[in-house]
């Protein structure tokens, strides 16, 4: 199949452009007009195939997807109707598009995981490996539900998240300019000034106008510099392992954010490995599909291990002991649950755990967040309060007692 770039018109008459795929410019026009469009001019996107045509979606047009999809499966509703009522209803014309060459596929007997995988953009290998056990498993709805309701916790997770970073960095923005303001211009006049009283300075004052006096020289260096080693580091991540690994190793140790960024990644490795070895799929294959969620090499790595050790034949608990990936208290839970035979139960729960540890991590770094922001910002501007006015107060005293 084809990727092409088309120019269609609506009912209304309002000219839309867009991107499907089809086998043919007839099969092209048979799309659109499922969608109510009537293809105008069209052409074949090169060395494209149907994957690269879908696009990545808001993380709620899935958990619209997931939601719709279950409660109709749910209630005896054919998949191949449901995708129509979604492709109708969905406002993104991209994921529109999308729905429209699922449905086609759907009805010309592929599977609803086959349909999916066309789309990876959309639709990620791990969701479509659910998506496929629910299929395998007759529990497609319960499993569709589960995503669901892990995709609404990441949704809020993602957004309480941008909450607490948004108050960090628009006061950071703010010292930072205002600091960068005092450095480059006011604090050379007043070292001007207290230079022609010819007073002694004190230490603070002479370590402000140093300051002050590297910034001036050097100003485009301060702005630049970071710009670029955050070009360059970006590139090395990308493109040298070892650069990735210490990077990742970094990120899981920095003071404050690096255990909450493990506890994050930990907990959505273990709320998909859960849903996915509660619909069928073995602890192996279940190993193997959720390690791409890390997004850290080093827990990936981890993540490895634990699966080489199982396909030895050694049980999940004591691989994950040996792979040193979680604390002593989920792996009795994990041993308990194998030893009564509800692993699938006990993995309920550390993902619970997880989820709890998360949110209560988030709530007492948003809780410190705010006063600390304030004392630094308190101890920038008094120290430069102090360095300025201590000296003019000085200067004025003197000139009193004349």
């Amino acid at each position: 199949m084809t990727a092409f770039n088309y120019r269609a018109v609506d009912a209304s008459g309002r000219i839309l452009h867009g991107e499907l795929a089809a086998n043919n410019e007839t099969e092209l026009d048979t799309r659109l007009l499922q969608i109510g469009l009537q293809l105008v001019t069209c052409r074949p996107l090169s060395r494209r195939q149907i994957g690269a045509a879908g696009k990545k979606v808001d993380r709620r047009e899935l958990i619209n997807f997931c939601f719709h999809l279950e409660q109709a499966h749910r209630a005896g509703l054919p998949i191949l109707e449901a995708l129509r009522d979604l492709r109708d209803s969905t406002a993104n014309p991209s994921f529109r598009n999308v729905l429209a060459s699922i449905s086609l596929a759907v009805e010309g007997g592929k599977s609803l995981s086959e349909a999916l995988g066309e789309y990876p953009a959309t639709f990620d290998h791990v969701f479509v490996a659910l998506v496929r056990a629910g299929e395998r498993s007759g529990e497609l709805s319960q499993v569709l539900a589960r995503m669901t309701e892990t995709l609404k916790w990441q949704d809020e997770l993602i957004s309480q998240t941008k909450k607490l970073m948004l108050y960090p960095a628009f006061v950071g923005t703010v010292v930072f300019a205002v600091v960068f303001f005092l450095m480059l211009y006011v604090v050379p006049q007043m070292g001007a000034f207290l230079k022609t009283m010819g007073q002694d300075m004190p230490l603070h004052t002479r370590a402000l106008i140093a300051t002050s006096d590297v910034v001036v020289e050097f100003w485009y260096l301060l702005l630049g510099a970071p710009i670029v080693m955050g070009i360059a580091g970006n590139w090395l991540v990308r493109h040298d392992a070892g650069s990735r690994r210490a990077f990742d190793r970094l990120k899981l140790h920095v003071w404050v954010i690096g255990p909450i960024l493990s506890k994050i990644i930990m907990s959505r490795f273990v709320t998909y490995f859960q849903i996915m070895y509660a619909s069928g799929i073995t602890i192996v294959d279940a190993l193997k599909t959720s390690r791409e969620l890390a997004g850290n090499v080093v827990i990936a790595e981890a993540i490895d291990e634990v699966s080489a050790y199982v396909d030895e034949g050694n049980s999940l608990s004591g691989s994950i002991g040996q792979a040193g990936l979680f604390p002593p208290l989920v792996l009795r839970m994990v041993k308990m649950g194998e030893d009564i035979g509800k692993l699938d139960e006990a993995l309920e729960n550390v993902t619970y755990f997880y989820n709890r540890e998360v949110n209560e991590a988030v709530d007492r770094l948003q809780t410190l967040i705010e006063p600390a922001m304030t004392v630094i910002l308190g101890l920038i501007l008094g120290w430069v309060m102090l360095s300025v006015l201590g000296p003019i107060y000085d200067t004025i005293g003197k000139l009193g007692t004349i």
